[in-house]
């Protein structure tokens, strides 16, 4: 089941988003920089506002009444931006991260999004393969922020009924 987030979805939220991000930046960040108390604190704070902005949308995937997987999204200068999606490594596999992006995918279509932009870890391969196989290409005119490769998607038109 794949439903909006509450405040009372925080801890878990933020839980979920440091498991998930220790699988792609244990052995490229020191771990104080993605699970450190700081860093938790940080993220803590980023998902509170994520969940109470206006404009923003964050999803929870909810397959067996356990938090699974969590994606957000917002506008960012006019533009859209996948800025989370995280599965617990636990779920991998099992078609949770499909049903969030297909989740946000359709929210895009609803609101006319043409294209939408996320940026990923150059080092998370296993993020790279699953964006590419739901469409997502390299940005041509920025293809790198940083340590991240910036990805596209052109939001496919909804299916007519």
């Amino acid at each position: 089941m794949i439903r909006t987030a509450t405040p009372a979805d925080l801890d878990a939220i933020v839980r979920l988003h440091t498991e998930a991000r220790a699988t792609y930046y244990s052995g490229h960040l020191p771990e104080e920089e993605y699970a450190g108390e700081a860093e938790v604190g940080r993220s803590r704070d980023g998902w509170a506002r994520a969940i109470d902005r206006e404009g923003a949308t964050v999803l929870c995937a909810e397959p067996d009444t356990i938090l699974a997987g969590v994606a957000a999204y917002a506008p960012r200068d006019g533009v859209m931006h996948l800025s989370q999606l995280h599965v617990s490594p636990a779920h991998w596999r099992r078609g949770v991260g499909t049903a969030l992006h297909t989740a946000c995918v359709a929210g895009w279509q609803r609101d006319g999004v043409a294209d939408a932009f996320l940026e990923v870890f150059v080092h998370n391969v296993r993020a790279q393969s699953f964006y590419a196989a739901h469409g997502w290409t390299a940005d041509p005119d920025h293809p790198r922020a940083g340590s991240h490769l910036v990805l596209r998607l052109s939001v496919p038109a909804a299916a007519q009924p």
